[in-house]
């Protein structure tokens, strides 16, 4: 069942904590979801929905996009963490041309701040902050 609308920053919460776990095990999209239901009663938005779907589907051209900016790091070497804000950001950047960079970036960086450590909220600002300026 979908949630009514919510805020865009409760959405990529939402969204935020599905691709966290999502990176743990590459479920499919609606198994993810049936889980979430079931695990603690996750109903989401059509923007969370969205924006999952897309993450799983793009995330390999995602996540070279995020390995070019990243200098002598590999995905594998980001934390789990990072890389669900990052490519949730990549994603909203690349497919969603209704939200503006800066929000997308602040809203990445909030979440990182919040699960990650104030590094790791400056790695994904510089990664963010680099493709923009070339876009």
């Amino acid at each position: 069942m979908m949630k009514p609308k919510q805020s865009r920053r409760e959405s990529r919460q939402a969204a935020f904590e599905l691709l966290f776990e999502w990176s743990f095990n590459e479920s499919s999209v609606e198994e993810l979801f049936e889980d979430a239901a079931a695990a603690r009663d996750l109903s989401p938005d059509e923007f969370t929905l969205k924006l999952v779907e897309r993450v799983i589907e793009h995330h390999e051209h995602l996540d070279e996009m995020i390995e070019a900016r990243s200098e002598n790091w590999k995905i594998g070497r980001i934390s789990r963490v990072t890389l669900a804000a990052l490519r949730i950001a990549f994603c909203e950047l690349e497919y969603f041309d209704d939200i503006p960079a800066g929000a997308t970036i602040n809203e990445a960086v909030e979440l990182v701040k919040k699960y990650g450590t104030e590094d790791e909220a400056a790695y994904l600002n510089g990664i963010l902050g680099s493709y923009t300026r070339d876009n």
